[in-house]
């Protein structure tokens, strides 16, 4: 480890001594440069520094009661920092596109099987946990999971024994700043991408490694996969990024502009506070059990930057904060074979994730799958099998095992509760060589939709299994045909209202108190029978527009967008949309919803469709609604899938956000008891513009409501 800490500062500015500052009558603090940052460690607190580049003063700080400070956002270039006792003596921060360190740099890092530390090329140490294969000998194909959870922590053995049950070597890393990690702690920052270069290369460079590694992990850890896979390191075989954003903006904190603080806020609070000085409690219990490198990395944490006041600090879109942390703006960056998947409903990251496949440009290989459900659905049987199969395939470079038939129904049943089941038929791999299995995977269409989740034939109610499956050949789906239905009166119909002798005005009272949010006072959201608490909007609080019953079924895959003419009392208001099916029974079946700021209604006329309106969220294109005047908003519903069988009906709702989806909630609404009206009239067309894909064959009777998970039912009011 010493040889690596030393490595890893030559590779900076020269040795640690060097790059400490510290001369015979100089400061006594360490600088420690790093990735477009610089930390100082050992000064005392209280102290003022300034940091200094050339002869400008170009930032400053008070030292924290743990003795640090860390400057962020710093130019690459050579810097000195200043003190009471004097000046450092130069240190280089280098950038984040800069040259990586030598190969040896890595191979001179030695981790064995179960708990130590990866150093990173800025000389901050890593927790790492290693799970070897138990009674087999390697090299071992490898996966690494890293995240700001507690992946590292050796009690936390899931993912650990789902691997080496698949035959995968399994490495567990914390990024810096949690758990038993050094450095300070941001959020997806660009650093932690580095970071996790240095993670990669450093395991494949084990000899218990058999050549390149793969990524895995669901939510957190799967967002964590993009950011280390834009930065291309050489021994990443492939992702597999499974409940993920596309937009850390618009898919989940600030949906349309309007704050998610019912999911988004209380996560980056959670995450805050996991990342205090021993936030996580394993790590504070290594730390008393003798663990000094666990107790020494706990020092910058006071250095945290805090996520409330960044978050509430920008409440709009900004280039400089928003596209280092925006997947979708790099994507195409990311080289190595992708397997992505995700529901519709997710209740947490929210399910707008698609909009990031087809930005994957670079990736030789996308597999996407998408369903309805909850945030645990791309762990589900109708998925795990494929993903299985592409470990094996892309990261191990073997045949597919059958291990996975064993590992999915007991990893199903620990999330879901239901026991007994089985993953459905896949492809044969019996008697294939390596290519011939590698050439039947790649010979099937990349975009898998599984329909109906929860209501497969013969299985109980709500099992994570799907009802169906299509498959197509690219996201968004080439054969989309964009349907209007216009808002006429109450109704929706396919042709524009007539023109009426007085326009055709219907309002509501905007009251974020009417609807509660969705609550599942059933148990657990992810078991097979949540009991939803789903409630129709109070009279005037909102307004409800329905087809008549269909003459032929109509499927609907992808975003859509509800266009409608309004005035406001107020000049802004929120705005929530929410598409429902209604079936003869008098069943309502919840299907998606979007959200919008009116003050955030500018388009970016360069990426927005028919079916996809895409909003700049910009300060400068922000304004008010005009007084009195009729205003067009586009507000974008979120992805699904939806066969709206014939003689159901489809229904939309307009009202103030917060009750369509569980978890996710809007306390820091405009709205406040503003009248909202809505103008649908010829030359005013209000309407719903679905994603129609022809052609889709499904079932002809609909599946039991309460079986379909995510999907809440309740009855229409007629």
């Amino acid at each position: 480890m010493a040889a690596a800490v030393a490595a890893a500062a030559c590779v900076l500015a020269g040795s640690l001594t060097a790059t400490s500052g510290a001369s015979a009558a100089g400061p006594s603090f360490t600088v420690r440069p790093s990735v477009n940052q610089l930390y100082v460690l050992d000064a005392a607190p209280g102290e003022q520094l300034a940091l200094v580049q050339g002869d400008d003063v170009v930032a400053s700080g008070t030292v924290d009661e743990l003795g640090s400070l860390a400057w962020r956002q710093l130019d690459a270039g050579s810097y000195e920092v200043r003190g009471e006792g004097g000046t450092s003596t130069p240190v280089t921060v280098t950038d984040f596109g800069g040259p990586p360190p030598p190969s040896s740099f890595y191979s001179g890092q030695a981790l064995g099987d179960g708990f130590g530390y990866i150093t990173t090329r800025d000389g901050t140490t890593l927790s790492a946990n290693v799970s070897l294969p138990k009674g087999r000998s390697g090299p071992f194909p490898t996966v690494v999971e890293y995240s700001g959870y507690d992946p590292s922590n050796p009690a936390n053995t899931t993912f650990a024994q789902l691997f080496n049950a698949l035959g995968f070597a399994y490495v567990g890393v914390n990024v810096r700043g949690t758990g038993c990690s050094g450095g300070a702690f941001m959020t997806f920052e660009p650093v932690q991408s580095i970071d996790g270069y240095d993670v990669i290369e450093t395991v494949a460079a084990q000899p218990w490694a058999a050549g390149k590694v793969g990524m895995v992990g669901i939510s957190y850890p799967g967002i964590e996969q993009l950011y280390v896979a834009r930065t291309q390191p050489p021994h990443l075989a492939a992702i597999t990024p499974l409940s993920v954003i596309d937009d850390t903006y618009r898919g989940t904190l600030y949906p349309g502009g309007i704050l998610n603080t019912g999911f988004a806020v209380p996560w980056a609070k959670e995450r805050a506070a996991q990342a205090a000085p021993y936030g996580q409690a394993w790590a504070k219990a290594r730390a008393e059990a003798g663990d000094e490198e666990c107790a020494e990395n706990q020092r910058v944490r006071l250095q945290n930057v805090d996520l409330a006041t960044m978050i509430d600090d920008n409440p709009f879109y900004s280039s400089g904060i928003g596209d280092p942390i925006n997947p979708s703006v790099w994507a195409p960056d990311i080289d190595v074979p992708v397997f992505i998947a995700g529901a519709w409903q997710d209740e947490q990251t929210g399910g707008h994730w698609p909009a990031l496949i087809s930005r994957l440009t670079g990736s030789p290989h996308v597999y996407a799958n998408l369903v309805n459900g909850s945030h645990i659905e791309s762990l589900s049987l109708g998925i795990f099998g494929r993903y299985a199969d592409f470990l094996d395939l892309y990261v191990a470079h073997r045949v597919p095992g059958t291990a996975k038939k064993l590992v999915a129904p007991i990893l199903a049943q620990a999330l879901t509760g239901v026991g007994g089941l089985q993953l459905p038929p896949g492809i044969d791999y019996t008697g294939m060589s390596y290519r011939q299995a590698l050439a039947a995977y790649e010979a099937q269409k990349p975009v898998r939709v599984l329909f109906e989740e929860g209501a497969a034939a013969g299985q109980p109610a709500g099992s994570p299994l799907p009802r169906f499956v299509r498959t197509f050949s690219s996201w968004p789906i080439e054969s989309v045909r964009p349907t209007a239905l216009y808002l006429d009166g109450k109704r929706l119909g396919g042709a524009r209202p007539a023109q009426a002798p007085s326009p055709r005005v219907r309002g509501y009272v905007a009251d974020p108190s009417a609807l509660p949010a969705v609550d599942f006072p059933g148990g657990n959201i992810w078991s097979a029978d949540p009991t939803y608490d789903w409630r129709q909007i109070p009279p005037g609080k909102g307004l409800g527009w329905i087809t008549a019953p269909l003459e032929r079924t109509v499927v609907a895959i992808g975003t859509g967008s509800v266009d409608l003419w309004i005035r406001s009392s107020a000049p802004d208001t929120d705005l929530e949309v929410t598409l429902s099916e209604v079936r003869p029974d008098g069943t309502e079946v919840y299907v998606q919803s979007g959200w919008l700021r009116a003050s955030h209604r500018a388009l970016d006329r360069t990426r927005s469709t028919a079916i996809s309106p895409v909003h700049t969220d910009l300060a400068a294109d922000a304004a008010p609604l005009p007084a009195g005047r009729w205003t067009k908003v586009r507000v974008e519903l979120f992805p699904f899938a939806q066969p709206f069988r014939k003689g159901s009906r489809i229904r939309l709702t307009l009202d103030a956000p917060g009750g369509a989806r569980p978890q996710w909630a809007f306390a820091r609404t405009v709205s406040d008891g503003e009248r909202v009206q809505v103008l649908a009239d010829r030359r005013h067309p209000s309407r719903l513009v679905l994603p129609v894909v022809p052609g889709v064959q499904v079932p002809a009777a609909a599946p039991p409501c309460a079986s379909l998970r995510s999907q809440p039912c309740r009855t229409y009011p007629g």
